[in-house]
């Protein structure tokens, strides 16, 4: 049996999902509790924030984030891509750095106007 704590919703319910028993999971106050914690121990995901090189502007660091989430497994290759990055200003919101990053759905995205 793990123990989470769900990260859904402020409440912070405290979740205890029996991998022996189909990962049912107890202690959530709603649904949304319950698909948390059975995906966060079959396959656990993060959108990943992270920031890359830019030239040409004021800064020298751009933020970024993936736009939907990454199997945690495969954060370590994201980074590593990341570090290979070097955007050159101006850039904007939502502009793409890296489409469908390490064979995932998500794209890495600029999170702010440099």
């Amino acid at each position: 049996m793990k123990e989470l704590v769900c990260i859904v919703c402020p409440k912070g319910c405290r979740l205890k999902v029996d991998e022996e028993n189909d990962y049912a999971v107890t202690g959530n106050a709603c649904p949304r509790g319950a698909v948390y914690g059975h995906g966060e121990i079959k396959n656990p995901t993060r959108v990943l924030t992270s920031t890359v090189k830019i030239t040409g502007g004021l800064y020298r660091r751009c933020p970024v984030k993936t736009d939907a989430v990454v199997p945690k497994g495969k954060l370590m290759e994201v980074m590593q891509l990341l570090n290979a990055v070097e955007l050159k200003s101006p850039v904007k919101i939502g502009q793409v750095v890296i489409e469908k990053v390490a064979g995932t759905d998500a794209n890495v995205v600029v999170t702010k106007d440099l």
